[in-house]
């Protein structure tokens, strides 16, 4: 593999990224919360068994990060990725045609398991094998895509208003087929077997790297999950997630209670996640500059701020400040997350670290939408949520802080 016009090509890999998590996070993940009322018209489902889908898939990435971990270790990144948004495109389709609860729950299974292949552990694990000292921005970009996917969020809504939601997500699922297979074949699996090492370091410069690494302090697997650290950041994401796929899902119903329009409601919907590309891109770079540990606490402090400033939403101003508080938080803590352990364990077995991060995170996910769900469904109001959600982030503080101190690491 040649430089291509100077550019490492990691970078061409970092992009092919963006866009596949550009276009999955902007369907399943936040573009969800555009059906919720088209779906409660049609069905008449509470917005308790709506949420539970969010869960399910939840539940399935949960169950499939851990293994999709060993596999993309294994197997690499490009296979499951390809297999991945075959499978994503179909249960996208099939949400298409659904008739009953069961086939609703159905779809976001298969799309659950699709998602598992070409989302984070599989296109981080691609991304923590081509950079080392510049993983922390280059993770920062590939995320991003995850934070411009709001962009889709208003495309959305105006496609279920023109089209109807059944034939607006039966597009997105044939759209998924077209735009994201031949991004996959841009993804390559190691700079070694094209002759580099992370970050572009040429041929002639492996055996120096090489025993630098072999001065690093030398950590199995099993010796990992004995460790404290991975457990305090594997909580604090439990944590994240939570409070994330809560918001996500429940913005658009939250926001129409309060006297939103539907449409101005999508475009806050939008902003969450467009928003968060400053946090995403800015923290990852200082992440490569200090101690990682400070900048999430950090990042964790303004996501809970933004958390209460959701409650008041009434107040002139407020919505402004959620806006920018909570998605530059969560924007960062997505690069973090995943470039901490990249730091602390290097990248031999980053993919199965990740899957297992990932795993605990889905109990977030899993609890927090359909919680939300029976809170509104029986008091009518969203604001309890938002006080016991930011409560935890406070709390999601002090663990990141109690992360020990940063170890020489193999690469």
């Amino acid at each position: 593999m040649q430089m291509i016009k100077n550019i490492f090509y990691g970078w061409w890999i970092v992009l092919a990224c963006f866009f596949i998590a550009f276009y999955v996070a902007g369907v399943i993940f936040y573009g969800f919360t555009a059906f919720i009322d088209p779906l409660v018209a049609e069905f008449g489902w509470s917005y308790a068994q709506i949420s539970f889908a969010a869960s399910l898939r939840g539940l399935e990435m949960g169950i499939m990060a851990p293994l999709v971990g060993f596999l993309v270790d294994r197997f690499g990144s490009r296979r499951l990725l390809t297999s991945g948004i075959i499978i994503l495109g179909f249960g996208i389709i099939l949400l298409g045609y659904t008739r009953s609860l069961f086939m609703f729950y159905s779809s976001f299974v298969l799309m659950a398991f699709g998602a598992g292949g070409c989302t984070s552990v599989v296109t981080l694990t691609a991304i923590a094998n081509w950079f080392d000292k510049n993983v922390g921005k280059a993770m920062g970009v590939m995320v991003s895509g995850f934070g411009a996917s709001g962009l889709l969020i208003p495309v959305i809504v105006w496609l279920i208003g023109v089209y109807g939601w059944r034939t607006s997500v039966i597009m997105l699922g044939i759209g998924a087929w077209l735009l994201l297979l031949p991004l996959s074949a841009i993804i390559r699996d190691k700079p070694e077997d094209y002759g580099y090492v992370p970050d572009g370091v040429k041929q002639d410069e492996k055996a120096k790297i090489k025993r630098e690494d072999s001065e690093s302090i030398q950590l199995e697997f099993r010796d990992v999950l004995r460790e404290r650290t991975f457990w305090y950041v594997n909580t604090t994401e439990v944590i994240r997630l939570m409070a994330l796929s809560t918001v996500v899902t429940h913005i658009m119903p939250y926001l129409s209670t309060m006297g939103f329009s539907r449409t101005v409601a999508g475009f806050v919907t939008a902003g969450i996640s467009f928003f968060s590309i400053a946090g995403r891109f800015g923290f990852g770079w200082l992440g490569d500059m200090v101690q990682k540990k400070y900048i999430m606490a950090i990042a964790y402090g303004l996501m809970g701020l933004g958390m209460l400033s959701l409650g008041f939403v009434d107040i002139k101003g407020f919505i402004y400040a959620f806006l920018f508080l909570f998605s530059n938080g969560f924007g960062g803590l997505a690069v973090l997350r995943s470039a901490i352990l990249r730091e602390y364990y290097g990248r031999n077995f980053f993919g199965k670290l990740m899957g297992i991060m990932m795993g605990c995170g889905a109990v977030g996910g899993i609890v927090g939408p359909t919680a939300a769900g029976w809170v509104f469904d029986r008091m009518g109001t969203y604001h309890f949520v938002w006080l016991t959600l930011s409560m935890f982030i406070g709390m999601a503080v002090f663990l990141i802080l109690g992360v020990e101190s940063k170890k020489k690491r193999p690469a």
